[in-house]
């Protein structure tokens, strides 16, 4: 490296892309040539430090044990390939969308969908920063090792935010040991039941929950999903999003989100004494709810009530009453949405029945719904709005529902 990139790259730790706003107007290769140097130069072991932490290298976890010798790694469950069966209404695997969008796979994929390995990783020296993102309230968190590189999970990555809290001069909180098992938004409810708790249930069978880390701002989900399992939130550690994390030797949990062997000992544990037999049929409402409401509900509950569903609204429900209610449920019907995730407590052998838009095609329903062995229904509603896709509403029709309500009295008679 020349004395004149390398001063280049230290200018631009210390000043961010200023100098190189000087050099883009100049144009020319040195431009282009210095643009690629800060992402290049931190692969090749540059200290993040020296450039700002606006560009980190990163190291998956097996990687990085086995390139350093430190550490340990478990695999809990290998890699696996699923064999699911399609969804009830759908005839051919072609029907369902190919495109993967930002999930990583498609509605197409989910009769083959491969898992990644679930393991727990033991590594030394590391730092744990995150953010949350203003106006939303997504949590961001990002592990970074002894050598200034980020782990990559999934769901925990390195994201600009993470180079502002690298540079601030919070004071750390230091811990000998920690056991960490927070992702993305852990703070919503479908992360939190399908990512979270199948870690909290594997650590606590396993006797290794002594050192583990939990969120400071918790919502009411979480305490109560906690309890449940037989944990006190309050004796547990917590994280300071606001101050970075200094860990000894870090214990981290690394799963995939749709994994049987992960998710149905979920159910399992959860089970409440006093209910009675799975024989209702459920709708979900989101009239309540902000974004992604059902347009025309109030045209398709009259056919949804003589066929004799119940209405209800989850987010009036603490969760052991929406335990209590799903596993009663022989038949859930809902447009997309957060409470959908609780068909993991539903029997085995429930109908699930989700309203999609299928222009911007989230699969995660249709791969928790053949993980929790459920027969899975996908109805295709149209989005409306111009509008974030994550935010559209929906509309299906009442011709649809029609069709939908008889083809499940034929499969459920």
């Amino acid at each position: 490296m020349t004395h004149a990139i390398r001063n280049a790259l230290l200018a631009f730790g210390r000043n961010g892309p200023a100098p190189l706003r000087a050099l883009r107007a100049a144009g020319g290769k040195a431009y282009r040539r210095i643009r690629a140097l800060p992402a290049q130069a931190a692969e090749r072991g540059l200290p993040s430090k020296w450039l700002g932490y606006r560009w980190v290298g990163q190291d998956a976890v097996a990687d990085y044990v086995s390139r350093t010798g430190e550490g340990t790694i478990e695999t809990v469950h290998p890699p696996a390939t699923a064999c699911n069966p399609l969804p009830r209404n759908v005839a051919s695997r072609e029907e369902l969308p190919a495109d993967r969008g930002w999930w990583g796979y498609s509605f197409r994929d989910v009769p083959n969908r491969a898992s990644g390995e679930t393991f727990i990783a033991t590594v030394p020296d590391c730092r744990i920063v995150s953010f949350v993102e203003p106006g939303k309230n997504n949590f961001y968190p990002c592990i970074v090792n002894r050598d200034g590189r980020a782990l990559t999970l999934r769901e925990i990555a390195f994201r600009p935010g993470h180079g502002e809290a690298l540079r601030s001069r919070a004071d750390p909180v230091r811990l000998p040991k920690a056991t960490w098992i927070l992702e993305r938004v852990y703070h919503n409810h479908s992360h939190w039941l399908s990512a979270h708790l199948p870690k909290l249930r594997l650590l606590r069978d396993r006797g290794e929950l002594e050192d583990l880390i939990l969120p400071q701002r918790r919502n009411a989900v979480i305490d109560d999903s906690l309890r449940l399992l037989g944990l006190d939130p309050e004796a547990f550690a917590s994280y300071d999003p606001d101050r970075p994390l200094d860990v000894g030797e870090l214990t981290i949990v690394g799963t995939d989100r749709f994994r049987p062997e992960l998710l149905r000992p979920v159910r399992d544990a959860l089970t409440l004494p006093g209910t009675g037999p799975a024989e209702r049929r459920i709708f979900i409402s989101r009239s309540n709810s902000r974004g992604r409401s059902l347009v025309d509900e109030a045209e398709i509950w009259p056919l949804l009530e003589a066929a004799g569903f119940e209405r209800t609204f989850m987010e009036d429900l603490s969760l052991e009453q929406q335990i209590r209610l799903m596993r009663e449920t022989a038949v859930l019907f809902a447009p997309h949405g957060a409470g959908l995730t609780n068909m993991m407590f539903c029997p085995p052998g429930t109908h699930v029945v989700e309203i999609a838009d299928l222009s911007f095609p989230n699969p995660n329903f249709y791969a928790l719904a053949s993980a929790m062995g459920h027969h899975y229904w996908v109805v295709a509603g149209e989005g409306l709005g111009d509008v974030h896709p994550l935010d559209k509403d929906l509309r299906v029709g009442t011709e649809v529902i029609a069709e939908v309500l008889r083809q499940l009295d034929h499969w459920t008679a």
